[in-house]
């Protein structure tokens, strides 16, 4: 099914204020509103997050999205890998960040991991506030929403407690739970807490 951005202002409830991304969420043609799906993962990841591990569990579809890495905070020996992911922001393709976590699979204490279809151009994910892994609770809330109006996916790293997985893709969700079925669902899981 075919996908188009665009403004749901046709939306018979109102949005959630946590919800800033309203003019870009994805709609189908018929121009309904796109829910993502979630995960929280708070137990396969012991101290930090192992983003092989995460690759793995998506079936490393990692690679057909370009990435917007933020708001880092990582413990990688390689000097070069460091100083690429201290900067504001870093933009990398699919193949470029699995090669990075092939040649070392770091420490991931904090972050956020945007991933966008190859389509969508630096310049315009730059036109949109980057991305916090630390103040952005939409993904805590239902109904979930991911950060970046543009995004696909999302893999946030969290304080060394748990990762999150966000995405529109219902699959990528679906391979992670089968690969870690001690995973919740990001929407059962707000709903209790």
């Amino acid at each position: 099914q075919r996908y188009r951005r665009g403004n749901f202002q046709n939306l018979s409830q109102p949005l959630r204020s946590h919800q800033t991304n309203v003019d870009c969420k994805l709609q189908n043609i018929k121009g309904e509103y796109i829910m993502p799906f979630g995960i929280i993962d708070r137990r396969n990841h012991k101290h930090y997050t192992h983003m092989s591990y995460v690759f793995q569990a998506i079936n490393n579809a990692q690679t057909e999205y370009n990435w917007l890495i933020t708001d880092c905070e990582c413990y990688p020996i390689n000097k070069k890998i460091e100083s690429l992911l201290n900067q504001k922001y870093c933009w990398l393709s699919g193949d470029e960040l699995s090669a990075m976590i092939k040649q070392e699979d770091f420490q991931w204490i904090l972050g956020c991991l945007c991933g966008f279809t190859r389509d969508i151009p630096l310049e315009k994910v730059l036109s949109h506030p980057l991305p916090s892994a630390q103040d952005y609770n939409g993904y805590y809330q239902n109904p979930l929403s991911l950060q970046h109006p543009l995004s696909s996916i999302e893999i946030i790293p969290c304080d060394s407690s748990w990762t999150l997985v966000v995405s529109e893709n219902k699959n990528l969700i679906d391979n992670y739970l089968a690969k870690y079925p001690t995973c919740e669902d990001l929407s059962s899981y707000n709903n209790k807490n």
